[in-house]
């Protein structure tokens, strides 16, 4: 069958789904009889007019010969249907079933599992090792520490199954463009995540669908032969004729395999460490800090929706916003909206003692009275050595680490956030108190702008002023900010070659955000397909 896609058919709200075939056959002037299959690929929200916003569909269709050139309006080719993804290509074991390759994958964020799980349907041998607990009982250590202040430093809502993501929202959009794409989605609705993530223009699970997820998920997994150890982590990597050959444990458990696959996340401080001294080829990622700022939800609804606020169709609103700073020093600096939650709640995200780090997440439902964003500050090499680093691939952690020690000791509450209200900190004003607040175990007033320096304060002053004039009501006595936004990413990347592998260690693999290759849930599990693309297809060394 030839697929193709028609991608600007208009919906108004309130109305009821059009017949799509009906629909189809009027808008390219073909027989409905010609139309093998039809199916919604792609929703999206129209709202740039508030008076008068819409539903676009992208809708796909098929036929048995192919349209004759010109293409009609508004058609295009599509390589495969959103609905009926092919498995990833050359997914074939390249060695016989009876002496499959073992792989050790170190995390089970996203890069790690879909890595595990497309070596595993390809009948290789997986070991996957998860320094944190399984996702069901990491949930009790979470709750602990929003609720009386206690970090587990191997259990939090950046280590432990599903990493970092199962605890910040569970977004799925991805700007990357990658064949695999399709089969990521549509693996992820195996594993119960709901159909629509097929073909909303955002998708979003929410931690809540997401836990449940991970666990049909680990289950495939184990009936593929894949072996869980949790609860432990490397120390060392096993090195042979200067190759990857495994790795050893924190409990001593030693593991020999073929190949070792880093999905470490971006939070795995002491190992990225480790690696350094051990010799990998290393450097600076650009990075970006800055605060978390909350809105009451009901004002950025108002502001994106307009008198369709309240429809009942639209759920809650959300934003992107951006804005270049005038800097003496690089000329333009970017401040921008990160990992906006609409109808959720800001998290504590720290992983080490003393130290205090951010983060927002929303459930399916998205259905808090809060709005929140981080809103960050780009960060480069020279800046970091115009403050006195010394120039080091590991300076941005060094930084991070910085940052978060001050913001602990900003208040006497362990792991508090220190907090103000968004027009206090644009005018640089001593804070008396704060808007309400759901935040948890405790925000404390603190002049924000006296936390961080001023070369990131500034920037972020003057991006709130500008943000004022794209959403109406932005800058509000209503709204409070909260430090600090660390982790947006890695700020390390671990050199590997085309084939994936590091260019200091052969066979070992590095994945993900923590490898400084991915920026979210859905390109870091595609970095994953890939590594285990990349091994499968690999002759026998």
């Amino acid at each position: 069958m030839y697929w193709y896609i028609f991608r600007s058919l208009k919906v108004k709200l309130g109305k009821p789904m059009p017949n799509l075939a009906r629909e189809i056959s009027k808008q390219i002037s073909l027989p409905q009889s010609t139309l093998r299959k039809v199916n919604l690929a792609k929703k999206s929200l129209d709202a740039r007019k508030r008076h008068q916003p819409f539903w676009l569909l992208q809708v796909e269709f098929a036929l048995n010969s192919a349209l004759k050139e010109p293409l009609p309006r508004g058609v295009s080719i599509a390589k495969h249907s959103v609905h009926e993804p092919s498995r990833p290509e050359n997914l074939i074991p390249h060695s016989p079933k009876t002496n499959p390759t073992h792989v050790t994958v170190i995390g089970s964020g996203p890069a790690g599992l879909f890595t595990a799980l497309a070596l595993a349907e390809a009948d290789q041998k997986v070991t996957l090792i998860e320094r944190g607990k399984p996702v069901e009982t990491r949930m009790k250590d979470i709750g602990i520490l929003r609720g009386k202040g206690v970090l587990d430093p191997e259990s939090n809502v950046c280590f432990g199954e599903g990493g970092a993501g199962t605890y910040t929202d569970g977004k799925l959009y991805t700007r990357v463009k990658d064949p695999s794409l399709a089969w990521v989605m549509a693996r992820l609705v195996d594993f119960g995540a709901p159909h629509n993530i097929l073909t909303d223009a955002h998708p979003h699970l929410g931690t809540d669908k997401l836990v449940r997820v991970l666990k049909a998920l680990r289950a495939h997994l184990i009936d593929r032969g894949v072996e869980f150890i949790f609860q432990d982590r490397m120390v060392q990597l096993l090195v042979h004729k200067n190759q990857a050959h495994g790795v050893i444990l924190n409990s001593g458990r030693q593991i020999e395999s073929d190949y070792v696959v880093l999905g470490i996340g971006h939070s795995a401080r002491e190992t990225l460490e480790y690696l350094f001294g051990l010799g990998l080829e290393m450097e600076f990622k650009p990075f970006a800090v800055g605060v978390r700022a909350e809105h009451p939800q009901a004002l950025i609804n108002q502001a994106q929706y307009g008198p369709f606020a309240d429809h009942p169709e639209l759920g809650a609103a959300e934003y992107r916003l951006s804005y270049q700073f005038p800097d003496d020093a690089i000329g333009k600096r970017g401040v921008y909206s990160f990992c906006m939650c609409p109808g959720g709640f800001i998290v504590p995200t720290p992983t080490e003692p003393g130290k205090m780090a951010l983060n927002g997440m929303s459930n399916a439902n998205r259905s808090t009275p809060f709005a929140n964003s981080g809103i960050v500050v780009q960060i480069t090499a020279d800046d970091l050595q115009r403050q006195g680093y010394k120039t080091h691939p590991l300076m941005g952690i060094q930084f991070q680490r910085e940052l978060e020690e001050q913001t602990f000791q900003a208040t006497e509450t362990p792991y508090a956030a220190p907090a103000m209200r968004l027009t206090d900190f644009v005018e640089s004003r001593e804070p008396k108190d704060l808007a309400p607040t759901h935040f948890r175990p405790a925000s404390v007033p603190y002049p924000l702008h006296q936390l961080m320096p001023n070369w990131i304060a500034r920037p972020l002053q003057a991006a709130f002023k500008a943000f004022a004039n794209q959403i109406k009501g932005y800058l509000t006595e209503e709204a409070n900010l909260f430090a600090m936004e660390t982790r947006t990413s890695s700020p390390v990347r671990i050199v590997r070659g085309k084939n994936m592998e590091s260019v200091s260690l052969p066979r070992l693999l590095p994945v993900g955000e923590g490898a400084g290759y991915a920026g979210g849930i859905v390109s870091a599990a595609l970095d994953g397909i890939r590594a285990a693309e990349r091994i499968i297809q690999a002759p026998t060394r």
